[in-house]
């Protein structure tokens, strides 16, 4: 790939824009084009000095090697004019797939965890070897003759199957992206197809009864929290700081680890990067150093404190990511009152996981909802927010933009914003509410 410029069609993408910042990292050339909208993915690429162009033909020119991101067809402008020029057109999937390929990969899958997973993963062994990392927050790094390669792997329209890793972390198998799969069968078929690609290991939750069926051509470790497992947390304690727990393996004790995250669910993620660790050789004390300096990824449990109210900010969409995420409020704030104000993301999923949304929520103290945000790729249909709420057995009051007031009924509690689309637009509006009440503005 000698002096060659890349052009990114759908920079903006968070694995796109992840993938950019490591291609630059690594010497390349690297433009791109997105929608002119500012996106939370744009702030990194602008900082690395990539230039982002509006959707042109122009932009298309002989020499350049065009990377198709996986939301765009042979309609889009750039793509078509690239066909036309006989210029090459390399889909994400597969130019990444190429691209591990040069090293140790370690790939992250999962219906749900898989960005925290990453994350968490890139941070360890980022501290302990050379590692290159892609997130799926829209953070990438590229480092010269690097052992490690970090990556997440997205199973939406089978896209991870592009991938061949060393190794791949499951972290769960759930039914969701309704608009592709047809159920939980056709989401399982999906899984056990990569894992059959998969060259040293894999490293799946031990309570998922999915993933205990999955058969591969490789060795399966099973982390968790029971005796069954392969990799074991046990002795654990969680505190308003963090946990700590010691980890076994084979019933020999491997290490004791600290972790200044919350939430059951980070445990468990912690023990597969430990995992994998293990497998490498690399030194227990090591990983539970880097561990004790992880803070997370964006969009995940991202917290600030305006006046007496903590708000916390998590991309959490489906029913199990409500639940992780509100169980790390409780656990970091345990004499506080939980407030979730939760967006439902698609209406294929709202529709398809109604009740499972509804006892999710029901977890937090009072719930409040905004209007569905709806995909491009679906339909309406006859379902709103307002049918969730009613199931919600605390009750979910329908939240509009423009009268945020029934939030500031809360004095020194926990205001957690949930949603995969514009969630944060609340979270903002919310926050000018708040700050009009502070004294002196201060």
């Amino acid at each position: 790939m000698e002096n060659k410029v890349f052009h990114f069609v759908g920079i903006k993408g968070t694995g796109m824009s992840a993938l950019a910042l490591v291609m630059n990292d690594l010497g390349y050339t690297v433009q791109g084009s997105d929608i002119e909208k500012y996106t939370f993915t744009q702030r990194g690429l602008e900082k690395a000095g990539i230039k982002i162009f509006p959707f042109s033909e122009q932009n298309i020119k002989k020499g350049i090697t065009v990377i198709k991101g996986n939301a765009f067809d042979n309609t889009n402008v750039e793509i078509q004019a690239a066909i036309d020029n006989d210029i090459e057109v390399i889909k994400y999937t597969d130019f990444l797939g190429e691209l591990l390929n040069n090293y140790t990969s370690i790939g992250i899958a999962g219906s749900h965890g898989k960005t925290s997973t990453t994350g968490l993963m890139a941070h360890v062994l980022s501290g302990i070897e050379k590692t290159s990392y892609l997130i799926g927050d829209g953070s990438g790094k590229g480092i010269e003759n690097s052992k490690f390669f970090v990556f997440e792997a997205d199973e939406y329209r089978r896209h991870f199957l592009a991938y061949e890793p060393d190794y791949l972390i499951m972290t769960n198998i759930d039914y969701d992206h309704p608009d592709y799969y047809t159920g939980i069968d056709d989401v399982v078929d999906a899984f056990e197809s990569e894992a059959r690609k998969v060259k040293k290991a894999i490293f799946a939750w031990g309570d998922d009864p999915y993933l205990r069926k999955i058969k591969a051509d490789v060795p399966i470790y099973y982390y968790g929290l029971k005796e069954t497992d392969d990799f074991q947390a046990v002795n654990i304690t969680r505190t308003t700081t963090g946990s700590a727990f010691d980890v076994l393996h084979g019933g020999k004790k491997i290490g004791n680890f600290e972790i200044p995250i919350f939430g059951e669910h980070n445990i468990l993620n912690s023990l597969a990067v430990i995992g994998v660790s293990f497998l490498e050789n690399i030194d227990s004390k090591k990983v539970n150093e880097e561990l004790q300096s992880f803070h997370g990824v964006k969009r995940r449990f991202s917290e600030k404190k305006v006046d007496n109210m903590v708000i916390i900010d998590d991309y959490a969409h489906h029913p199990q990511e409500i639940k992780a995420t509100l169980d790390a409020a409780r656990q970091k704030y345990p004499e506080r009152e939980i407030i979730a104000v939760f967006q439902p993301h698609t209406y294929t999923r709202t529709l398809a996981l109604m009740d499972e949304f509804a006892k999710s929520l029901d977890l937090a103290d009072k719930v409040y909802l905004t209007d569905i945000f709806g995909s491009i790729r679906e339909k309406q249909g006859n379902i709103s927010s307002a049918d969730l709420g009613n199931k919600i057995h605390k009750g979910g009051s329908v939240l509009k933009l423009e009268d945020m007031s029934p939030l500031l009924d809360y004095e020194n509690a926990v205001m957690v914003f949930m949603g995969a689309g514009d969630v944060q637009k609340y979270e903002i509006e919310y926050e000018k509410l708040l700050s009009t009440l502070i004294p002196n503005n201060q």
